[in-house]
C-alpha cells in the first residue's frame, strides 16, 4: 500500500499553535464509520453521544518536562537534548541536537553540573544512550532543569505548561502528550459519568514514535516504535463487563487503542497485561477492541491517519480531512477533534 495514499494538502495556518482558553470548546467532526456520514459540533456535545453502560477508555500517562539544553563539558558547546523512554536506572533512549557532537564517552552538563550525563552509545537518526548521574530524586531534578517537548510544528511558546498534559495525567514517562485527551475538562469527565459512563484508565508512554515521519514508500515496509504500556485488572475488568452488558468501549486517542488492540491481538480477551508493543495498525486489519475513536486531526502520511482510516475507511478519512479543512478546522496537537462512531448521522 503506497503511503501517498494517506496524503492530503493542509494550510500552515491551519496548524494550531496555542491551545483553546476553554478545553471543551474545540470543533467536533462526528463522524459514522461505516457511511462517512459526518456533521459538525462542538467537544462539549461529546456527552449526548454517551449512553449509560459504555465505557471511556483514556490513557494517564503524564508528560515529562523531557527538553534539556545543557553543554559538553570539554568543550562548553552547546547541546539539546529530548528524553525517550527510559531503558534502565539512570539510563535514557535520547534525541540528541546537534547529535554529531555527542559521541560514546561524551559528558554533558545541564544546570551547572546539577545533572551530568555520559553517551554510552550512539544510534540511528540523532538517538543517543546516556546514563544521567545527579543529586537526589531524578524527576525532582528534571522538573526544576526541564522544559515541555512540544513537537517541531508548534512554534509559538506555550504559557501554561499544565495544558500539554491531560486532566487525568498520572503516570510520568511521555515525551509528548496523547492529545486528543487534552479536549477533557474534569466536569466533562463527571458529566459522562453522572449519565452512567465508566472510565477506564490505562497506560502507554508517547515515545519516539512520534517524532519520526514514515520514510517508506510502501506501508508494509513500516517498522514502527515500541512504547511501554500497561493494562490494569482494574480497568480490564471494566472492559470485560461492558461487552458482556452490551455497553460501547470509546477510546480516547490512538494510543488507548494500540494498548487495547495488543492486549486483544496477545491474550484474545482484555486482561491484565503490560510490556512494550510495536502494534501497527492500518487499513485492511480489524481493530476488535473499540466501537468508537475520539482523536485529533492527524499529520498526512503519518502512522495515526492510517490507524484511524482502518477504523473506517480511507475514503472516508480522507473525505473527513478535506471538510475539515474546509471548514477551518485547527489541526495537530492543540488542534480540534473527531469522534468516530456507528450512529447514524444525516449528511
Amino acid at each position: 500500500m503506497d503511503v501517498n495514499l494517506f496524503d492530503f494538502h493542509l494550510p500552515e495556518e491551519q496548524i494550531a499553535q496555542v491551545p483553546l482558553l476553554d478545553r471543551t470548546s474545540s470543533k467536533l467532526m462526528v463522524i459514522n464509520r461505516e457511511t462517512g456520514a459526518l456533521r459538525h459540533e462542538k467537544f462539549h456535545d461529546i456527552v449526548s453521544h454517551f449512553n449509560a453502560g459504555d465505557t471511556l477508555v483514556i490513557n494517564d500517562t503524564k508528560v515529562l518536562p523531557a527538553r534539556l539544553f545543557g553543554v559538553k563539558e570539554e568543550t562548553g558547546g552547546k547541546i539539546e537534548l529530548l528524553l525517550l523512554k527510559q531503558t534502565s536506572d539512570d539510563v535514557w533512549e535520547t534525541l540528541a541536537k546537534p547529535a554529531k557532537r555527542v559521541k560514546p564517552g561524551t559528558v554533558l552538563s545541564f544546570g551547572d553540573g546539577l545533572l551530568r550525563a555520559e553517551c554510552m552509545e550512539a544510534l540511528e537518526d540523532g538517538g543517543r544512550i546516556l546514563k544521567f548521574s545527579y543529586t537526589g530524586i531524578f524527576y525532582e531534578v528534571l522538573d526544576q532543569l526541564g522544559t515541555m517537548p512540544l513537537p517541531p510544528y508548534i512554534h509559538e511558546q506555550l504559557e501554561d505548561q499544565d495544558r500539554y498534559q491531560t486532566v487525568y495525567a498520572r503516570e510520568r514517562g511521555s515525551a509528548a502528550a496523547p492529545t486528543a485527551g487534552l479536549h477533557f475538562t474534569p466536569e466533562l469527565l463527571q458529566a459522562l459519568m453522572d449519565k452512567g459512563v465508566k472510565l477506564a484508565p490505562l497506560t502507554l508512554h508517547v515515545g519516539l514514535g512520534t517524532f519520526r515521519p514514515v520514510s517508506v514508500d510502501d506501508v508494509d515496509s513500516h517498522k514502527m516504535h515500541s512504547e511501554y504500556y500497561e493494562l490494569p485488572e482494574s480497568s480490564a475488568q471494566i472492559l470485560r463487563d461492558t461487552r458482556k452488558n452490551g455497553g460501547r468501549i470509546i477510546a480516547v486517542g490512538t494510543t488507548s487503542t494500540r494498548t487495547l488492540e495488543t492486549v486483544i491481538r496477545d491474550h484474545g480477551d482484555f486482561v491484565e497485561a503490560s510490556g512494550w508493543t510495536d502494534i501497527f495498525i492500518y487499513p485492511g486489519q480489524e481493530i476488535k477492541g473499540i466501537d468508537g475513536l475520539i482523536t485529533n486531526f492527524h499529520l498526512p502520511k503519518s502512522t495515526l491517519i492510517m490507524l484511524v482510516s482502518a477504523l473506517s475507511t480511507r475514503e472516508h478519512i480522507l473525505h473527513a480531512y478535506e471538510e475539515a479543512v474546509a471548514q477551518g478546522y485547527r489541526f495537530f496537537s492543540f488542534g480540534d477533534a473527531m469522534f468516530l462512531t456507528r450512529e447514524e448521522l444525516n449528511r
